[in-house]
């Protein structure tokens, strides 16, 4: 705060200041909620919507029903794969059981025995037998089980040809709908951004500024960080074209306002220094004194320097001398600091 504010003021224009942010940190709340859910203004797009119902519930029901063969077959083969197993695990054993009987009936050379080997090698031969029907149960099922997946692949392409013409309407309408949506947005965010520069204008320096600076934060905020990242891009080009819009606005503002505030300092300069003082406020010329600038023109003035009295710049008196005991003093303070005369000011509060 500057030099020429009661400390009271101060703490007081500080603390409205903080009402100030406090009341545009709940109006950025309540923007945030409303701009997020303009997007369920309208129903929500689905890729289904734009395909052919009939069509769509056929190739559905197809995929379906091939899904659920292929996962039977694949249940079934397992379950012929492990029947498989068990049976080359019977006739390793068996014929593992048949070698060391053989070669014991080799090594004996008993005749009476010759029955017996006729019947271990006819369960021999049972037992590859039964792998055999074992592995031909597991190629049956590993056939059909090939056949379910490629009808289930098919069924997919087919749920694929239809969805593909969907997927490119459906981008379209999201496209279009993103741009309504933002339109609504613009809606809400423009006229608040409008009532922001009304008050900038005419309320900013008004009893009710805090609410003011508040409403102004409010609608910056809003359409500078709430609006600008639902912008549509449309491969840069909107978001450019858009930047290059706001850009030339702003500085062709920005230039007609620097042209103006030199043509009224022009105009203020060329006025008497009685004039001139009706003009300025009192706490702001303080302000510009303490950082040695002229409170007339702005201009860098050595304050240091007692031998200046006048802005070499403008010609505004800066230091005079009190009527009463003639103490050279600051020719905007409204007291002689050294007696406490009243002086002739006519400063503006």
């Amino acid at each position: 705060m500057n030099k020429g504010l009661r400390l009271t003021e101060k703490w007081l224009q500080r603390a409205l200041w903080l009402v100030a942010f406090v009341f545009a940190g709940f109006l950025i709340g309540l923007g945030s909620l409303v701009v997020g859910n303009l997007w369920d203004v309208e129903d929500p797009l689905t890729v289904e919507q734009f395909m052919d119902p009939a069509q769509l519930g056929a190739a559905r029901a197809e995929l379906a029903q091939a899904s659920a063969r292929q996962e039977a077959a694949r249940e079934r083969f397992e379950q012929a794969s492990q029947k498989h197993t068990v049976a080359q695990s019977n006739t390793r054993t068996s014929r593992a059981t048949f070698d060391n009987w053989l070669a014991t009936r080799q090594a004996t050379a008993r005749p009476d025995q010759d029955p017996e080997l006729v019947a271990r090698t006819r369960a021999l031969d049972a037992l590859e037998l039964d792998e055999r029907k074992a592995l031909g149960a597991v190629e049956q099922e590993q056939q059909a089980m090939l056949d379910a997946t490629q009808a289930a692949e098919r069924a997919q392409m087919r749920l694929a040809r239809l969805e593909e013409p969907a997927r490119q309407a459906f981008y379209e309408a999201s496209r279009a709908k993103e741009l309504r949506v933002f339109l609504y947005r613009l809606a809400l965010t423009l006229p608040l951004l409008l009532v922001a520069a009304w008050l900038f204008k005419h309320k900013r320096k008004s009893p009710d500024w805090p609410f003011a600076w508040g409403f102004i934060l409010f609608a910056l905020f809003a359409f500078f960080v709430e609006l600008v990242p639902y912008l549509p891009s449309y491969g840069g080009y909107v978001r450019y074209l858009v930047g290059i819009v706001i850009t030339f606005v702003v500085g062709r503002y920005a230039i007609r306002w620097l042209q103006d505030y030199l043509a009224r300092q022009k105009a203020a300069e060329a006025l008497p220094d009685t004039e001139r003082r009706q003009t300025m406020r009192y706490d702001l010329a303080l302000a510009r004194l303490a950082k040695s600038v002229c409170p007339g023109c702005e201009r860098p003035v050595d304050m240091k320097d007692s031998s200046i009295d006048f802005c070499p710049h403008c010609g505004i008196g800066l230091f005079d001398r009190c009527g009463c005991c003639s103490t050279r003093k600051n020719a905007f303070a409204r007291f002689c600091f050294s007696c406490g005369t009243a002086a002739n000011t006519t400063l503006a509060d």
